[in-house]
């Protein structure tokens, strides 16, 4: 496919299938919490689009080149999804410094259940918290819905052992990640079809603690610290069961008293129901009864300290 921008050193690139190409520096005056918006032309037929199913935001389309419209008329198609674009590296008077941190999680990070064109996942108030504090600090969602921790999915992409590399070793300037993986590993402990490959079976708890410990030294290994967040409460889950629910409490356990982490937000306590720990407060969850609603994401973003990023 051919990416093409209009900045300053307009012209072309050929990306080839599963590659991926850096667009030009361009100087642009941003301000914190600002939103920025991207169009793309692509001169020919591109075949399967890459893309986030769980964008939240809208992305428009239309035929023809249109980067240079000043007017939105010409986009009379959208979606929530978002295409080909994967981010957008800011840089500025502190670009020596580490100051990004980077939401390495499944749907609860990637913000499903929230108000799509609110900015309602947990990242989003924790970057105003952020902001608010006078931190100069970035935040990266690097959430896909359905991802594991332990197995790579036709549907749900990348095991988060593998993509770790990408969306947080090989970011410029990582000085944290808030990792919250696992809760598909343990709600779908058992499950078959199409989105699992052959060789998907059971994973123990064991198992499950020492794909953590690995993301944890490749982490250390370059000098950024890791904050591990607990499973939040999964009675909505498809399959949801009593083995599902132990694995579940004895993965927590892990993740709170092993010390292996250099700091633990508890997801799960922020967004538990007190009388049943098992399932989420009502007024934090969304209707599939699973995900947290915007209420449900801003206990996550309270229960995380802006000081200890």
């Amino acid at each position: 496919m051919t990416f093409r921008h209009s900045g300053r050193h307009s012209g072309s690139t050929v990306i080839p299938a599963g590659g991926e190409a850096v667009g030009d520096a361009v100087r642009l005056s941003t301000s914190p919490l600002e939103n920025l918006v991207v169009t793309l032309y692509f001169a020919g037929a591109t075949g399967p689009a890459t893309f986030h199913r769980a964008g939240l935001v809208t992305s428009y389309r239309a035929g023809g080149n249109h980067l240079n419209d000043v007017l939105a008329k010409a986009y009379r198609q959208s979606s929530e999804s978002s295409y080909f674009l994967s981010g957008v590296d800011v840089s500025g008077p502190f670009r020596e410094r580490r100051n990004t941190v980077v939401a390495l999680g499944d749907s609860a990070t990637d913000g499903v259940g929230s108000t799509p064109q609110a900015h309602g996942r947990y990242t989003d108030g924790l970057a105003e918290r952020l902001v608010a504090a006078r931190r100069n600090l970035g935040v990266v969602n690097a959430g896909i819905a359905g991802s594991m921790l332990l197995t790579s999915s036709s549907c749900f992409g990348e095991k988060g052992v593998t993509r770790f590399r990408r969306d947080v070793l090989d970011r410029p300037g990582v000085r944290t990640v808030i990792v919250e993986l696992g809760a598909n590993d343990v709600g779908a402990n058992w499950a078959t079809g199409p989105c699992f490959p052959s060789s998907h079976k059971p994973v123990s708890v064991r198992q499950i603690t020492e794909g953590y410990r690995a993301l944890i030294r490749a982490a250390h290994g370059r000098g950024i610290k890791v904050i591990g967040a607990t499973l939040v409460p999964l009675r909505g889950y498809p399959g949801y069961s009593a083995k599902v629910e132990r694995l579940r409490a004895q993965v927590n356990h892990w993740i709170r008293t092993s010390g292996a982490y250099d700091a633990v937000v508890d997801f799960d306590k922020a967004l538990a129901d007190p009388a049943h720990p098992d399932r989420p407060r009502p007024g934090y969850v969304y209707e599939d009864g699973l995900h947290p609603n915007d209420a449900g994401y801003q206990a996550i973003t309270n229960a995380i300290d802006p000081s200890g990023l």
